[in-house]
């Protein structure tokens, strides 16, 4: 099989590796009974759930470690990373040890880690072996993060374990999938050049196969309490994440009889290479107009595809606009998956818990199929990239607006579910966004910057909502003595009401809103690089 077509296994290999590696988004499945075994508040929680994230802003050591190091023996290392912080974490939980809440931390630093590893990995077999797809390859396997969640909770149901279960399968299943994915990852052919064609057909054919594993998985309810059916219903999902193994043998068989493809033009060539666009910004009477012409034209970027260093990177307007608009828009959809726990049991929908999780991580996963979108029909639609990324943020604020005013199941399931869709677009979108605006050469270390908003967001937003939720269960207790046993579960106080999250839903949904406004801000300024790459590239 030549360079051409092993590519296409690298890509199923990095498909599973996301679609089993993304252990993050059912924090909400065990964090309750987490929460109860150290007997800690909502804030100390919340710190455990940052600490998680936290991983990701020690993402460059990924790109260092890749430097230094073969790939086999990076994956092994970000499977040990998370074996050890997954595994000790469900011997706490099923009361085999103590762990002191400060080790506890440590261990979820760990996990976080491991994943934000599994992903730099991930992304830099895809950019090295998809040089002209390299945005299709991405959004690609990047979709299949999301269905983490959804595949967790099957294997948990299957085996009809408890909550904890979740974190026993957690420091497993990626440590097997790395043992199965060695064997690909060494016979892996060399970087990549330009491919003649850009076989979008493939990809075609790949993404229509992800969207009908995310229907399945999305109409297929986790929270059966049947084992037998959860299954069967697993083994369904596992044969749908096998039929791509079906698309290389028949690209390995065209391989075999045609070796020069079908020869189609190269976008990503357009992309990087880009002319420089000069534009003169018209003066005009009226101040606000040009302040506003100076903020959207002032050293802006006008060729897609240059390269920039760290250093230059954040003397950037364009990467700072970029940087709060997925600070205040995907980053606030992850806090709120994080909280899912709490906010379905303050609603009194705590059997419901695993269901939203699944709601939640299979819209993420049809958000982040929905960003490749513009990449089939390049000569069709011409919008920037960056306009997509605005546009995904517009349900965010409606949607927490309507939240913080309603408090029955159906609201939260259908506000779940967009939130879903919308922080998953962006993730996914992200990542072709910072190849594009800043580099391909420089991306691993420039995303593993841009993705530092994640625990920070995950420290400041999930700081809010544990203040709200606590000081309104502390009130409870002090108001309903008689009843205050309701509130006290373990010895720990449980918030139950609207009232627990829904000055936490507005004030997301204001945060939410500069997002946007950042969004919109940053399309502005970039439209015309893509423009002048679209034409480049016709």
């Amino acid at each position: 099989m030549d360079g051409r077509c092993r590519r296409w296994m690298i890509l199923v290999v990095a498909i599973w590796l996301q679609a089993l590696t993304g252990t993050n988004f059912d924090f909400s499945s065990y964090s309750s009974e987490l929460k109860a075994a150290l007997k800690i508040t909502q804030v100390q929680l919340n710190y455990l759930a940052v600490a998680s994230d936290l991983g990701k802003a020690f993402g460059w050591s990924s790109g260092l470690a890749l430097l230094y190091f073969p790939l086999p023996a990076v994956l092994f290392l970000a499977a040990g990373l998370g074996s050890l912080g997954y595994g000790l974490q469900w011997t706490l939980i099923t009361g085999w040890i103590s762990i002191p809440y400060a080790l506890v931390f440590v261990l979820c630093l760990s996990a976080g880690l491991s994943i934000c590893w599994f992903n730099t990995l991930c992304f830099v077999l895809c950019i090295q072996n998809f040089t002209t797809d390299r945005s299709l390859a991405l959004s690609l396997t990047v979709s299949f993060n999301g269905l983490s969640a959804a595949l967790y909770g099957l294997a948990a149901n299957a085996i009809n374990g408890p909550p904890s279960s979740y974190l026993l399968l957690n420091a497993a299943i990626p440590f097997f999938a790395s043992v199965f994915a060695l064997i690909p990852i060494l016979h892996r052919p060399p970087p990549q050049p330009p491919q003649a064609s850009s076989d979008r057909n493939v990809f075609l054919v790949l993404n229509t196969l992800a969207f009908l594993t995310g229907l399945y998985l999305l109409f297929h309810n986790p929270n059966s309490p049947n084992p037998f059916i959860s299954a069967l219903i697993l083994s369904g999902a596992v044969i749908l994440l096998a039929f791509p193994l079906v698309v290389v043998a028949i690209e390995w068989a065209h391989c075999s009889n045609d070796s020069d493809g079908l020869v189609l033009y190269d976008l990503q060539k357009a992309l990087i290479v880009g002319e420089v666009v000069q534009e003169d910004v018209e003066s005009t009477a009226n101040g606000w107009l040009c302040y506003f012409n100076e903020v959207t034209t002032k050293d802006r970027i006008t060729v897609l595809g240059e390269e920039h260093g760290a250093r230059r990177l954040v003397r950037r307007l364009d990467f700072w606009l970029y940087y709060i608009s997925y600070f205040c828009g995907g980053t606030v959809g992850l806090v709120y998956s994080n909280n899912l726990g709490q906010i379905a049991q303050s609603l009194g929908q705590r059997s419901q818990t695993t269901f939203l999780v699944n709601v939640y991580s299979s819209c993420s996963f049809f958000g982040r199929l929905l960003s490749a979108a513009p990449d089939f029909f390049p000569g069709k639609i011409r919008f920037a990239r960056t306009g997509w990324l605005a546009a995904a943020l517009v349900p965010m604020p409606l949607v927490f607006y309507k939240m913080s005013k309603e408090e029955d199941g159906q609201t939260l399931v259908v506000g779940t579910a967009l939130i879903g869709l919308s922080s998953g677009f962006i993730f996914a979108a992200a990542v072709s966004v910072t190849s594009e605006l800043f580099g391909p050469s420089s991306f691993a270390v420039n995303h593993n910057i841009v993705i530092t908003n994640i625990p920070l967001g995950s420290l400041i937003y999930g700081l809010l909502a544990a203040l709200v939720y606590d000081a309104n269960g502390s009130v409870g207790v002090q108001r309903l003595c008689k009843a205050a046993a309701t509130l006290l579960r373990d010895g720990v106080v449980v918030c139950m009401g609207p009232r627990c999250y829904g000055k936490t839903f507005l004030g997301w949904g204001c945060i939410s809103m500069l997002g946007l406004a950042c969004g919109v801000a940053l399309y502005l300024r970039t439209r015309a690089a893509y423009r002048s790459a679209d034409e480049s590239g016709g």
